[in-house]
C-alpha cells in the first residue's frame, strides 16, 4: 500500500481555512477519488505542538490518500487534477509539499 501526502508547512502569516478545507475541498476530493480502483482511505491531520498547543507546529495540516499503488492513485487523480489544484487557493496560500510513501505498517484501533 502507498500513500500520497499533501503537507502544508506552517509559515508566519500564512492562511489556512480549515472550515473550507474540511467542509468543501475534502468532500469534493473524496467524492472524486474514493470510487477509484485501489482506493483504501484518506486521513486529514491538523498540526499541534506537543510542548504547548499555543506554539506553532512545523505543519499546519497534512492529508494522506491511501491507494494500493502509486499508479492507481495517478489514474484516479489525473482526470480531476486541474479542478482539485485550482481549489487550493480557496483555502490556503501555502504551497503544499507532495510526498509519496510506501506504507510498511498501518493499524487503526
Amino acid at each position: 500500500m502507498f500513500n500520497v501526502s499533501s503537507i502544508y508547512p506552517d509559515k508566519e502569516g500564512c492562511r489556512f481555512d480549515f472550515d473550507y478545507y474540511l467542509n468543501v475541498h475534502m468532500p469534493m476530493s473524496i467524492k472524486r477519488l474514493s470510487g477509484a480502483k485501489g482506493f483504501r482511505g484518506v486521513s486529514v491531520e491538523r498540526g499541534i505542538s506537543i510542548e504547548n498547543p499555543e506554539i506553532r507546529s512545523s505543519y499546519v495540516a497534512m492529508c494522506h490518500y491511501y491507494f494500493d499503488s502509486v499508479e492507481e492513485f495517478l489514474l484516479a487523480f489525473e482526470p480531476h487534477a486541474e479542478e482539485l489544484q485550482a481549489d487550493i487557493k480557496n483555502y490556503t496560500d501555502i504551497e503544499p509539499i507532495i510526498q509519496i510513501n510506501e506504507v510498511k505498517i498501518s493499524t487503526q484501533v
